[in-house]
């Protein structure tokens, strides 16, 4: 792994645990009586990430393909800190937007409106910063008069519009987006995918989970391969995705 000055993002051995139980304690008394009796533990350990590495630069795109448990989302979630990290160390420089599952950060009884201000706060916006974003964040949803209706009540694609929205109206140095993509319509791809080139030409790097290699190839500088939690290949988007595209068909067959 390479070491650049204007560096963002680095992960050195990354490791990440989860603990798969046969039989789950069934209160607090069992799980005590279970630790005292080490021979009574009825779980496997399964390692959703081994040892990953990278570093992203300033104005980089940085892909990641992978079948369905291969641990990308994991990956997602282990550097925005919404999942503890099991070993290893990240370092992060500048401010952190996401864009991971649909409806996160979002309270449903709230309006669209209304989760602006929210989702805002949480991504360090000031309520002077949501108030002056606001009417563009709005205008890029293109909601219409559902902006003033519960969330509750959105598609997953509108749920995808506002969260979208949002994101790119936080001035991140850092953006990280869970295959959320896939939600949208062609033209709202579109223009999501010309507001993304856009803050790639602005110094914000971007880390992007999908099973849209077409969209890796397209928007990424770089292409990271996982498979069961390892890095299996990483480079050139074109070589990387030629490398995983024989796997990913053999299985969907």
């Amino acid at each position: 792994m390479t070491d650049h000055a204007d560096a963002v993002l680095r992960l050195e051995d990354v490791w990440r645990r989860y603990r798969r139980w046969q039989r789950r304690p069934a209160s607090l008394k069992e799980a005590v009586v279970r630790a005292l009796k080490r021979d009574s533990w009825t779980y496997e350990d399964f390692w959703a990430l081994r040892g990953i590495s990278f570093e992203m630069r300033r104005g980089e795109t940085l892909g990641f393909c992978g079948a369905n448990g291969s641990g990308k989302s994991t990956l997602l979630k282990v550097i925005a800190n919404i999942l503890p990290m099991t070993y290893g160390r990240i370092t992060v420089k500048g401010k952190m937007a996401t864009l991971l599952e649909l409806g996160t950060g979002f309270l449903p009884d709230l309006t669209g409106r209304e989760n602006i201000a929210l989702n805002g706060a949480i991504m360090g916006l000031t309520d002077r910063d949501v108030a002056r974003k606001l009417d563009s964040i709005i205008d890029f949803a293109d909601l219409g008069d559902f902006i003033d209706s519960p969330v509750r009540t959105y598609s997953a694609g509108m749920f995808m519009r506002l969260g979208f929205a949002i994101a790119v109206h936080v001035d991140a140095d850092i953006v990280l987006i869970d295959e959320i993509l896939a939600v949208g319509d062609a033209e709202f791809q579109d223009k999501c995918a010309a507001r993304l080139q856009a803050m790639q030409k602005a110094g914000t790097a971007l880390l992007i989970v999908s099973h849209s290699l077409s969209l890796l190839e397209n928007l990424c500088s770089r292409v990271i391969w996982l498979d069961h939690g390892r890095v299996a290949a990483e480079g050139r988007p074109a070589d990387v995705v030629q490398q995983y595209h024989p796997a990913a068909v053999h299985i969907t067959a």
